[in-house]
């Protein structure tokens, strides 16, 4: 019996029996650009790009190849979504967060002040309506969307003079990311979006007063505790910030069925990836910016709650006026809901023991 006979007749599992192996479609070779919105030296948050390319290149057998470009090589840090849009690159890593001034349904993408953590995100994306509802609001930019990492629950912040309550907001200029910076206005700061690489050196010149960015790992990097050393938690508008990968809709159309398989299980890889680095990378982080003399404080209870109260009220002005927004948050809103009850008698309640214990 003749090779092709064999194949035909025996199956797969005929096949691998006979120990001879099937043979493989053909796949075209492809080449894409990523643009991120992020500096190389963040090797957690720029590096989930580099681990989706690599796990992109290496199941396809280096047929499908991703250059991986930081923020500002081949456009602008906050550029990336008009480059993807237009076709200028096939895909971008971003937080859509940083495009809520396009429309403010795009922070719904990251994290928006009050909302999921990390975990919940994940299951409203992966098996709630997240992805449905939000490749259907994407879809409007030319653009597929699949989560491609989460930092988990950010720091509140370095700040050049302490923060003891709402008096000391007004008129506070801040580097806050996306669309936390409306809730800072409405409570009398002055938000400023500012890239990741600039912020650094805006705070040591006083431009800023303020600034957050992420967590111990990366904030250390970025050397934030050289320059003010009051560093605040919890990052209340963060509390668990997603990534994104936007691919142009045309260029994803254009992938064989193998290669949107590769694409989406790379992307969860990537997703995954990412938060296990900041979990693992964060508390080392941290003795070494306390050694350094950071003071690690908790935002005042008065300040909390003023911006709980502007952030839903925020929200409600929204579902008056944004028909994208009102119909992805009326979602998104009842999942936290749900999540918060179940959270409150399982995870909340360990870890509050746990972190009680003596270990």
């Amino acid at each position: 019996m003749d090779r092709r006979s064999l194949i035909k007749h025996a199956g797969v599992a005929g096949v691998l029996a006979a120990g001879v192996a099937p043979a493989v479609h053909a796949q075209a070779t492809i080449r894409w650009r990523l643009a991120s919105s992020f500096p190389k030296a963040l090797d957690t948050i720029f590096g989930a790009a580099d681990v989706f390319a690599k796990s992109v290149n290496d199941m396809s057998g280096g047929k499908f190849t991703i250059s991986v470009h930081p923020g500002g090589e081949l456009m602008p840090a906050f550029g990336v979504v008009d480059g993807v849009q237009q076709g200028t690159v096939e895909i971008a890593h971003t937080a859509p967060y940083y495009f809520h001034g396009k429309d403010e349904t795009f922070a719904i993408g990251t994290a928006i002040p009050f909302g999921l953590n990390s975990r919940q995100l994940t299951a409203w994306f992966y098996d709630g309506n997240g992805m449905k509802l939000m490749r259907e609001f994407y879809d409007q930019y030319n653009i597929v969307n699949f989560p491609g990492g989460n930092t988990g629950s950010q720091m509140g912040g370095w700040y050049r003079k302490e923060i003891k309550g709402l008096a000391d907001i007004k008129g506070m200029k801040m580097r806050i990311g996306g669309f936390a910076g409306r809730v800072l206005e409405r409570m009398g700061g002055v938000p400023q979006n500012i890239p990741g690489g600039e912020i650094y050196q805006a705070l040591e010149r006083g431009t800023i007063d303020a600034t957050e960015w992420v967590g111990p790992y990366d904030d250390e990097k970025l050397g934030f505790q050289k320059v003010a050393q009051n560093y605040y938690y919890p990052g209340w508008w963060e509390g668990g910030a997603q990534l994104d990968f936007y691919i142009n809709k045309a260029a994803y159309n254009g992938l064989s069925a193998e290669y949107k398989a590769i694409v989406e299980a790379a992307a969860s890889h990537a997703h995954t990836t990412m938060q296990a680095m900041y979990d693992a990378r964060n508390p080392a982080a941290l003795k070494r910016l306390v050694a350094a003399g950071a003071k690690v404080l908790p935002f005042p209870r008065a300040v909390m709650d003023e911006a709980f109260k502007q952030s839903m009220g925020l929200y409600e002005e929204l579902n008056a006026k944004n028909a994208n927004w009102k119909k992805v948050y009326a979602d998104y809103a009842n999942f936290r809901r749900d999540q918060n009850l179940w959270f409150r008698f399982t995870e909340a309640r360990f870890d509050s023991y746990m972190q009680a214990a003596k270990l």
